[in-house]
């Protein structure tokens, strides 16, 4: 088969690889999936580079744990019956060697999940990581039906993605962003108001919203940099929720302050989720696919053989929206 991979780490045009694979056998309660389209998201550029000392953990590695499918074949102890489902896949370079980003993956069972009929192929690819840390982030203390919520970057995937969970889910939702184009991405995700969070008056201009009433929650991406702003929109046994802190990762935290409001910080690593937790969010996605369907954020989409280029454009930081690989071919 056809694939992507490196055999140590550096920027894309040194270390990823095209070219010729085996193609891989399931094991003992795996299924294989012919890929249709591979999903690229941050922590596959960050494994790639070893950003922030992330060790090479193979010899060689196929990146990516997002993607989308149709299962052909199965391993021992695995439905038979499954062959020729439609799925999405997360994890599947979780603490393993070959991810998505080739003609075919072997993955646990349990790693594919069934694909909506009204979702199509290259949306399953884009809903692993941004939907579950979504999830996590927002209904680990909650349940949202009612509630004020601040989703800070909108227009990136996570935060869209977050942002269509939250309406879908009952939520008032304000969102932040840094451009006009990014602002345009939340409205379409359903945002009921969205601001530029380096406004002067974002403070005030949040509170004139709410009238003055302080957000039950708030999911960030920007933890470290957002703590002084936060702590003036949170309420008292508010909830501050985080999945990234990239520009500031060692975070001042005015303990007393957060002490004597009783807030709770809830990190999220959805590598890590437990198994309530995700069975409670596969539940949700399930029935949010079939019940209004998840819109589209995709931005690029390029063949598996110009994967350098989707990585190159993902670190650029310029790109407003998924990036997803076809894989098929």
């Amino acid at each position: 088969m056809k694939a992507i991979w490196y055999e140590k780490q550096g920027d894309a045009s040194d270390v990823l690889v095209f070219g010729e694979i085996d193609k891989p056998v399931p094991q003992n309660g795996e299924v294989l999936v012919k890929v249709s389209f591979s999903g690229l998201n941050p922590s596959d550029t960050k494994r790639r580079s070893g950003f922030r000392g992330q060790k090479h953990a193979f010899p060689k590695i196929i990146p990516h744990s997002d993607g989308s499918g149709v299962i052909e074949s199965v391993g021992r102890n695995v439905d038979k019956n499954r062959v020729g489902e439609r799925v999405w896949l997360y994890s599947a370079q979780w603490q393993r060697p070959f991810g998505t980003a080739a003609n075919f993956v072997c993955v646990p069972s349990t790693l594919a999940i069934p694909l909506a009929d009204t979702t199509s192929l290259e949306v399953g690819a884009t809903i692993g990581i941004p939907a579950l840390t979504g999830y996590a982030g927002m209904f680990k203390y909650s349940k949202l039906n009612g509630s004020t919520i601040l989703i800070t970057g909108g227009g990136g995937c996570v935060g869209n993605c977050a942002i269509q969970m939250a309406k879908y889910a009952g939520a008032h939702v304000i969102s932040s962003v840094s451009g006009q184009e990014k602002m345009t991405a939340a409205l379409n995700a359903g945002a009921d108001h969205v601001l530029r969070y380096d406004n002067t008056h974002f403070v005030e201009d949040i509170m004139d919203i709410t009238t003055d009433r302080k957000l039950d929650l708030i999911f960030d991406v920007a933890f470290g940099h957002n703590i002084e702003t936060n702590l003036n929109l949170i309420k008292e046994h508010g909830i501050i929720s985080t999945y990234a802190s990239d520009n500031k990762s060692i975070a001042e935290i005015p303990f007393q302050k957060f002490l004597q409001m009783n807030l709770s910080i809830c990190s999220v690593f959805m590598y890590l989720l437990e198994d309530k937790m995700m069975h409670d969010a596969l539940q949700f996605l399930n029935n949010w696919q079939n019940d209004i369907g998840i819109k589209p954020f995709i931005a690029k989409q390029y063949h598996l053989s110009e994967t350098i280029l989707a990585h190159q454009d993902l670190e650029s930081g310029n790109i407003i929206g998924n990036i997803i690989i076809d894989c098929q071919g």
